[in-house]
């Protein structure tokens, strides 16, 4: 090893040394350190003091951080009177200054905090970490939803579609990403290595996720592809080891059977849908010969709304696997079409984003996610939603607009025998 080198090493060493315990040396307490932040503006000693601050943060308990979200919420808050103050002076003249200052006092403390502490290296993913320990506190004190608003709101502008990079996750990514990947699976669980390859060597499988520059080894969202002929309803199907592996120029069909939001402190910040639609532009160029884009989608409510719905069906006879195939597809078409949320929007989660994002309910499919998840979330019900591309404009339009949910005719017509014997009854 050369001197330079060496020296380099030492050097390096003794700087990660003073970072990691400047947070434990300063004497004063988190709080304070805050103070003397919002009021530094040396560009060294700024990002220095953020980063005592962010290790200081690790470094408490659940105890101390929910002191530390007090502190924010309440210590950090509008000055409602310095508010009032500068609306008077906008209303009696409506000039830039008196604008500005509205503006300077209409938003709270915490956020300009939040922006110096995103100052130094590895802070934005701090900052997304700190804010999923503040998700876990509101549920303690809802109060605190007025600090998270403020999270939310800086981390969309940090997280928006400008720094997203659109990366493929093949076998040959680095196992450490692999491992990860395996990790934030939130859909259908990976069983290990052998799992996992099946899901990413095959020529008619692939992986996108999204990254941020400042987490480059964290994917924020992924998505999981299958290439096939035909439109599939079994999920179990899809992932079968006996499965035919197909030339991807082969196939007519990209399906979308699993999207895993990665990180817990972003929620509320969405990427589904323009990870969706980017991964839709690099397969139309890499593949001109598919014909549908399509997903194979979990019903996680069916089951719960049928609790709180016995009169549409048995909850219990749907975990059970007892239900008849028809019966349980009218049902869950049932669910998918009428149950709605107080907002008038679908009831279901995954049926609220994919409508909400233009796709049209494609079919619905009994039988189609036997493993011990999918009875116990919707009786093994799954459906396509279909991302048909000259219509996603004009479903995502109506749907905003009116709440009408798209689907195809066959899924309609599951409906049409119950409503007439319905209407007899009547």
């Amino acid at each position: 090893m050369s001197q330079r080198s060496f020296l380099g090493d030492m050097l390096t060493t003794l700087f990660e040394r003073r970072r990691r315990g400047a947070g434990t040396a300063d004497a004063r307490s988190i709080e304070e350190m805050c103070r003397a932040l919002l009021d530094t503006e040396g560009e060294v000693a700024g990002p220095s003091l953020a980063q005592a601050i962010l290790d200081r943060y690790t470094g408490l308990d659940v105890e101390g951080r929910a002191a530390f979200f007090a502190f924010l919420n309440d210590g950090l808050e509008i000055d409602i009177d310095a508010l009032e103050a500068a609306i008077a002076t906008y209303r009696a003249e409506a000039t830039p200054q008196a604008y500005r200052r509205i503006g300077a006092c209409a938003e709270p403390p915490r956020q300009e905090l939040l922006r110096r502490l995103n100052q130094p290296p590895g802070a934005t993913h701090a900052l997304v970490t700190m804010r999923r320990d503040l998700l876990a506190a509101v549920r303690k004190d809802p109060a605190l939803a007025r600090t998270d608003q403020d999270f939310r709101h800086l981390l969309r502008s940090w997280f928006n579609r400008g720094f997203l990079m659109m990366r493929q996750i093949s076998w040959e990514t680095p196992a450490s990403l692999l491992e990860k990947i395996v990790a934030y699976e939130a859909v259908h669980a990976i069983h290990g290595w052998d799992d996992l390859r099946r899901r990413l060597y095959p020529q008619d499988r692939r992986c996108f996720a999204f990254f941020h520059p400042s987490m480059p080894t964290e994917p924020l969202i992924f998505v999981e592809v299958a290439l096939t002929m035909t439109i599939p309803g079994s999920i179990q199907h899809l992932l079968s080891e006996e499965r035919e592996t197909r030339a991807a120029e082969d196939t007519k069909v990209a399906v979308f059977y699993s999207i895993s939001n990665c990180q817990a402190g972003l929620k509320g910040v969405s990427f589904g849908n323009l990870l969706i639609k980017q991964v839709v532009s690099e397969l139309r160029k890499e593949l001109p010969g598919l014909e549908h884009f399509v997903t194979l989608s979990p019903i996680p409510g069916l089951c719960r709304w049928l609790e709180s719905a016995p009169e549409h069906g048995d909850a219990e006879e749907l975990r059970a696997g007892h239900c008849p195939p028809e019966t349980l597809r009218r049902i869950a078409t049932r669910y998918l079409l009428e149950a709605k949320d107080a907002a008038g929007l679908p009831l279901d989660p995954v049926a609220r984003f994919h409508l909400g994002n233009g796709a049209l309910i494609h079919a619905v499919h009994p039988e189609a996610d036997v493993s011990p998840k999918g009875l116990q979330q919707s009786g093994g019900a799954m459906v396509n939603y279909e991302y048909d591309l000259s219509l996603i404009e004009t479903n995502h339009e109506r749907f905003v607009q009116s709440g009408e949910i798209a689907a195809s005719p066959a899924v309609r017509a599951a409906l049409q025998p119950a409503t007439r014997k319905n209407r007899i009854q009547a």
